[in-house]
This record gives structure tokens, C-alpha cells and sequence, in this order.
């Protein structure tokens, strides 16, 4: 007997596209906290029938990145002070680990990497572009912590990012940054200096100090 064919395999696709890119934009700040979205505009802005996007959504819902209401409604999350201090508390266990475990494959090429990520990082700053700022900054993070070989922290520590997207901007604003973060500087250093204790104090307070001034 033959297979049934899979009406749904192009709304699959079409389902990851929109996903991926949302994402990215909820990630890297493109979206206000407590933004308000419908899935017909989403539906509309990547050209997609409602399917798609109600699934991407949903997914997205999951994750923490958006908050999917009973009658529909669709929300990037306003964090309260509480929520703030919950997620900057979970960065600073996993995000030391993370380095940790990275440090004995930071070989020179992987130095010479992360050195030019926050070169572009200082670019955004100096010309105060808040989603490239956001951009670069977990991009240096990132490439970093893939060679922890850890997906499972990984993936755990890019969904706080994801949660965090939306207030990542309301901070860039708040501390009006004229210079990269002074810390990446030290992250680097302990790399090249193969200090573990050093470099997970420096990846503590990279990640919790921003944050923090939230909450004050």
C-alpha cells in the first residue's frame, strides 16, 4: 500500500524558516519586550499561510521566547525584576562551566576568532547599534562555548539568551555603552594565560553585572 502523501512537508519548511528567523530577531533584541504580535501579521510578513506560523509560534511559546495566550494572543515577555535575577543566576552556572570545559581546546586560532568577534562588537558600540552590539556579544560567547563539546548546556544557555532578547535592548539603552565589555577583554586574557579561575570569574561577571543593573 502506498504511502500517503505529507500535505504538510512544505508548511514543515516553511515552519522552520519562520521560526529561525524569529528567533534570531527575539534573540538579538530586534523585538521590544511586551511586543505584541498576531499570527495573520506573521502570516503576512513571510509570506506563509496561517499554518506555518501558528507552529513556528507555538515553538517559539515553548521555548520561553514569546507567551501564547488562551484567546491567541502573542507576547515577547516583559520580564519582572524577579525573572531578571532568576535568568542572570542560571547564566552565571552554566555560562562558567561552559568556558571551563572550553578552555583546554582554546587553541591560538580560536583566540585570534573570538579577538575579531569583539573587534566587530566595539564597532557596534562606537556606532550604537544595539542589535549588532547584541549580536556580536553572544556570537563571542557562542563560538567560545561550542568548543565545550556540552549541546545539552548548549542548548540550555541558548534558550535563556532567547528569553533574554527583548530585555538584552532595554539594557543597551539603559547603560548608553561607549566602549565593549571591559570583561571580554579579561576572558581573553585568561585564554591566553590558561587561567581556569580567572576566566570563570571573568564569564561570571560578564554575564551577570549588565543584567543586574536592570533590577537597581
Amino acid at each position: 500500500m502506498l504511502a500517503q502523501p505529507k500535505p504538510t512537508d512544505s508548511n514543515v519548511l516553511e515552519h522552520e524558516r519562520i521560526y529561525r528567523n524569529l528567533r534570531n530577531q527575539i534573540m538579538h533584541g530586534e523585538v521590544p519586550p511586551g511586543q505584541a504580535l498576531t499570527l495573520r501579521g506573521l502570516a503576512q510578513t513571510f509570506g506563509v499561510s496561517m499554518t506555518p506560523a501558528r507552529e513556528a509560534v507555538r515553538r517559539l511559546a515553548a521555548e520561553g521566547a514569546l507567551t501564547l495566550s488562551l484567546s491567541g494572543r502573542v507576547t515577547t515577555p516583559a520580564l519582572s525584576n524577579e525573572r531578571i535575577e532568576e535568568l542572570a543566576s542560571i547564566r552565571a552556572l552554566l555560562e562558567p562551566e561552559l568556558a571551563s570545559r572550553a578552555l583546554s581546546r582554546a587553541h591560538l586560532a580560536l583566540i585570534d576568532r573570538l579577538t575579531l568577534i569583539n573587534s566587530a562588537n566595539a564597532e557596534a558600540v562606537a556606532k550604537q547599534d544595539a542589535v549588532a552590539y547584541i549580536r556580536t556579544n553572544l556570537e563571542f560567547h557562542r563560538t567560545l562555548y561550542l568548543r565545550a563539546q556540552a549541546p545539552a548546556i548548549l542548548a540550555m544557555t541558548e534558550t535563556i539568551w532567547l528569553q533574554l532578547g527583548p530585555t538584552m535592548r532595554m539594557l543597551y539603552a539603559k547603560l548608553r555603552r561607549n566602549e565593549p565589555p571591559r570583561n571580554h577583554r579579561l576572558i581573553l586574557a585568561a585564554l591566553r594565560a590558561g587561567d581556569e579561575p580567572g576566566l570563570r570569574l571573568a564569564v561570571r561577571t560578564d554575564v551577570t553585572q549588565g543584567l543586574r543593573h536592570l533590577t537597581s
